[in-house]
């Protein structure tokens, strides 16, 4: 089936925004918060702010690669685009994407579970969080299986009515930040605000899904660039800020101890139990549009890599709505089994280092095709070298601190890896 693409149906800056917002704001603050705290302790909110670097960092080279080649395959066309002889490096980056979006998928599910199970008094209801999470992926299931509009529109709907429910927690909180909560600041040290900055990366991820609808947007050289920027400026400004008041307003040992109720814990000094409702509220919503983001982008990603048989070729398919089916069936059943099985620090860690190592093959990408893109060296390099330190340094602290996760995600690296190898050998095969 063809897409729509009249302009009316077509995807412009506020459904951009809103994507790469709903993208990011979704699991991330809500649920990460907490695992910050416990690392950098007072200086979680300078986490963030590494987080947002490095996610402009990485979009700097999305931004450039995506208005020179252009289609919906995003990081994996980068890959192909800049290492055509060995094109195994494209077939693993695609699936390594892939399988990073199933994480954050979990991600935003298990959020969803638990705020929705507190706010309805069965938050030491393990199944019935776990319901919970299953029915929101079914729901946007069904949201994403319709035409590109009805998603567009309900994602402009939610995105910015969590925005104002966060920015109204915010200016309430920011009144009544104690000092002493939010010094001395490097309390723990500065590379714990590295560390931190690499496992919260998740709660930047997201901004990437603008580049995976290229064929479904208007205007693509404006809008890509604003759409990316103004996403993650608007972003980190509210983690940033969020940060502050939860830190300033609970202190670390309280907000360590809530964990995925971090922020809803920091709001009750605020505004009483009306707080913690308001940002359980918006805690559905952030994790809501998030999950409708990202089905959306990476099934398209999903179809372009099918249709050139680096991924099963039924993947391509699309129904009477013009909607890549089969893909987001994929992923929303792979996303259901993850959020079933693992727990909040597997899934936050996989997802962020999963999303670190593929921004720093785009900026590899980048690097090597800077003169088609028109991209600046330096930066590229700057962005290049503060992403593998941080990477190195959630390494350091997985390994010094939780070593079964780390053994988890290399386990889920390998079967990637395998899967990757498999399908580029019937790629051959196939051209041969």
């Amino acid at each position: 089936m063809t897409k729509t693409t009249s302009s009316q149906s077509k995807l412009g800056l506020p459904e951009l925004v809103a994507m790469g917002v709903g993208g990011m704001i979704g699991g991330g603050i809500f649920s990460v918060l907490g695992l910050a705290v416990g690392i950098a302790g007072h200086a979680a909110p300078l986490a963030f702010l590494i987080g947002a670097l490095i996610a402009l960092a990485g979009g700097y080279s999305y931004v450039k690669l995506a208005l020179t080649f252009r289609d919906d395959g995003a990081s994996y066309t980068y890959l192909l685009r800049a290492f055509p002889k060995t094109p195994f490096l494209s077939t693993l980056g695609g699936w390594t994407v892939i399988i990073g979006y199933v994480g954050t998928l979990a991600l935003y599910a298990f959020t969803f579970g638990a705020y929705g199970a507190d706010l309805l008094g069965q938050g030491s209801n393990p199944p019935f969080r776990i319901a919970l999470s299953a029915l929101v992926l079914v729901f946007f299931l069904i949201l994403n299986l319709r035409s590109t509009s009805d998603s567009g529109r309900v994602e402009d709907i939610i995105v910015y009515t969590k925005i104002a429910l966060l920015g109204f927690f915010a200016l309430a909180g920011s009144v009544t930040v104690k000092a002493e909560n939010l010094t001395p600041v490097l309390n723990h040290g500065l590379a714990s605000v590295f560390m931190a900055g690499a496992l919260v990366f998740v709660a930047f991820e997201g901004f990437q899904l603008i580049t995976n609808a290229l064929s479904e947007m208007r205007d693509p050289d404006s809008n890509v660039p604003r759409g990316i920027y103004i996403s993650i400026t608007v972003t980190s400004v509210i983690y940033i800020v969020l940060a502050v008041v939860g830190v300033g307003n609970l202190g670390e040992a309280q907000l360590i101890e809530a964990k995925e109720y971090a922020l809803a814990a920091a709001a009750r000094p605020v505004l009483g139990e009306a707080g913690v409702v308001l940002v359980g509220v918006a805690a559905l919503l952030a994790t809501s549009s998030a999950i409708n983001a990202t089905a959306f982008g990476a099934s398209r990603m999903m179809v372009q890599m099918a249709k050139e048989k680096r991924m099963p070729a039924v993947l391509s398919g699309h129904n009477a709505a013009g909607a890549p089916h089969i893909a987001v069936f994929t992923l929303i059943a792979m996303a259901m089994a993850f959020t079933m099985a693992g727990g909040l620090e597997v899934i936050a860690a996989f997802s962020s280092m999963t999303f670190l190592l593929v921004s720093i093959g785009v900026a590899a990408a980048n690097l090597k095709l800077h003169k088609a893109s028109a991209s600046s060296p330096l930066l590229i390099v700057l962005g290049l070298i503060l992403m593998s330190t941080t990477i190195a340094l959630l390494v350091r602290y997985l390994w010094e601190n939780d070593r079964t996760t780390l053994t988890i995600i290399l386990a889920l690296y390998i079967i990637v890896g395998l899967a990757a190898a498999f399908y580029e050998l019937l790629r051959r095969r196939h051209e041969q």
